[in-house]
């Protein structure tokens, strides 16, 4: 019996992700996580197989979490369950070091596909998402899109101010200062060679970025 362990700071998400793998005897919840700290202390207390891996969870970035979790422990698999698009975060999370990346949208009828293939040594990468690493690799040989040189956090401040949300809310969420969240934005219109939010909001939905729902 494999030993998983689930972070994520949804309580009820937890659970609907327990229910799905109770319904197999490969595997085993047996730690679950509910902030970045937690998720760390867990891995240095324990062994698992795998690792499942929420992208906002209060403290640390989700990025960050996993860049700590693959320095710790390098041969551990993390999958990166998320509510964001694969535009968004997923060629990232896999250059970061993720097994795979699967939205949680699709994780009813994917997950334990995608913790057998992790668990078993290989990517689990969809379809969709070989497509852009495909791209991705072209776009770096060719010279790299404006928001591919930003950082994990401005990346994901990027993302956040595309989606309209304003500093203070920002702040809130990544639990930042809202000076921080400014010098951020500030970063990224250097960076991207914009002059305002609306200018960011355009590029992140031609590119993808964001999700209009």
């Amino acid at each position: 019996m494999k030993e998983i362990l689930i972070a994520d700071d949804h309580p009820v998400v937890r659970q609907g992700l327990k229910k799905i793998i109770a319904d197999t005897d490969q595997f085993e919840v047996t730690a679950e996580a509910g902030s970045g700290p937690e998720v760390l202390s867990a891995i240095r207390e324990n062994e698992f197989d795998v690792v499942l891996l929420d992208l906002s969870m209060p403290g640390a970035s989700g990025l960050d979490v996993l860049k700590q979790v693959k320095a710790e422990k390098p041969d551990l698999p993390v999958l990166i369950l998320s509510v964001h698009s694969e535009e968004q975060y997923a060629v990232r999370a896999l250059k970061t070091g993720a097994s795979g990346y699967l939205s949680k949208s699709s994780a009813t009828d994917e997950l334990i596909t995608a913790i057998e293939t992790v668990t078993s040594g290989r990517k689990f990468i969809t379809p969709t998402l070989s497509e852009k690493l495909v791209f991705h690799l072209q776009s770096s040989e060719d010279g790299k899109l404006p928001h591919e040189i930003l950082s994990d956090r401005e990346f994901e401040v990027l993302c956040l101010i595309s989606e309209g949300k304003t500093v203070s809310t920002i702040a809130r969420e990544l639990f930042l200062s809202p000076k921080t969240v400014s010098t951020y934005r500030s970063r990224i219109l250097e960076k991207m060679a914009m002059d305002n939010n609306a200018e960011l909001m355009r590029y992140a939905i031609q590119n993808n970025l964001v999700d209009l729902v």
